[in-house]
């Protein structure tokens, strides 16, 4: 076998490597993959809500499409990094009553995480990560972003016991350069707490609470947290070789800002896995 016949012969087998490795996944092997958020797959989550919301000042529609993309990366043969980046795609209907609506479409601002988690975890023993979170003035147009660059700590602990997934993702975020306050933007003082909640059943069904909570800690009396409450149901499938999952859920905000909350929120997902 020549030299370049043998290189080639290498090339393949590697290319086909995450291929075969997809195929041998069992269908509950994928939804777990796709419920761990440390898990040592490349990922790639798109991820869409709906929001509705009835202010004081008119109805209206949000839509936050976020692709978030999820890279482990290897520091030694103990630690790994897993990033995880959220741009989000959002239009946003205007609280204006007609006919001053000024409805917007753009990119939102940008979220990157990297939880720096141990390889070797020993079984029944609960996974985790820390690290920090930046966020980054991304936005298209100034009513879908913050102008604000910002930073803080994030935290991850789960645990995969049986047909259950469970367990929080916890993250809080300063702003620390941008523009101030008398261009009527408010400073970033963000908590975000994410538990989750998984049941995987039989033929790659699972059902699962997904809620996102957050705290705006520069919001006035009454406006500074969002509660959701609720659920959904997801399937593990392969699209040819390749692993992936679909999930719809539904929320129902039973605490929320008085002045501009939404009301509930519909979200449609599906995760992309890549096995390295």
């Amino acid at each position: 076998m020549t030299t370049s016949r043998l290189k080639a012969l290498i090339s393949s087998t590697l290319l086909l490597m995450p291929i075969m490795a997809s195929a041998e996944m069992s269908q509950e092997e994928i939804a777990k993959a796709t419920q761990n958020p440390l898990t040592a797959m490349y990922t790639l989550p798109i991820q869409n809500n709906t929001y509705f919301y009835d202010t004081k000042y008119a109805d209206g529609v949000k839509n936050i499409a976020n692709i978030q993309p999820v890279v482990p990366v290897d520091i030694n043969e103990e630690w790994v990094m897993v990033t995880r980046t959220i741009l989000p795609v959002v239009y946003k209907e205007d609280t204006v009553p007609a006919p001053s609506k000024k409805n917007k479409f753009g990119l939102g601002d940008t979220t990157f995480t990297a939880f720096f988690t141990q390889k070797n975890t020993k079984k029944g023993e609960w996974l985790w990560g820390i690290g920090p979170v930046v966020y980054l003035p991304t936005a298209t147009d100034d009513t879908l972003g913050t102008k604000k660059w910002g930073a803080g700590p994030a935290f991850v602990a789960l645990d995969m016991n049986g047909k259950w997934v469970y367990g929080s993702l916890i993250m809080h975020i300063w702003s620390f350069a941008g523009s101030g306050q008398s261009e009527g933007y408010q400073k970033v003082n963000l908590t975000t707490i994410q538990p989750f909640v998984n049941y995987n059943m039989p033929g790659g069904w699972f059902i699962a609470s997904v809620p996102i909570i957050t705290a705006n800690w520069e919001a006035t009396s009454g406006n500074e947290w969002t509660v959701p409450l609720g659920g959904g149901v997801g399937k593990a499938l392969k699209f040819g070789k390749i692993p992936w999952t679909m999930q719809l859920h539904a929320y129902y905000n039973i605490e929320k800002p008085d002045d501009y909350g939404e009301d509930w929120q519909l979200r449609f997902q599906i995760n992309l896995l890549f096995p390295r």
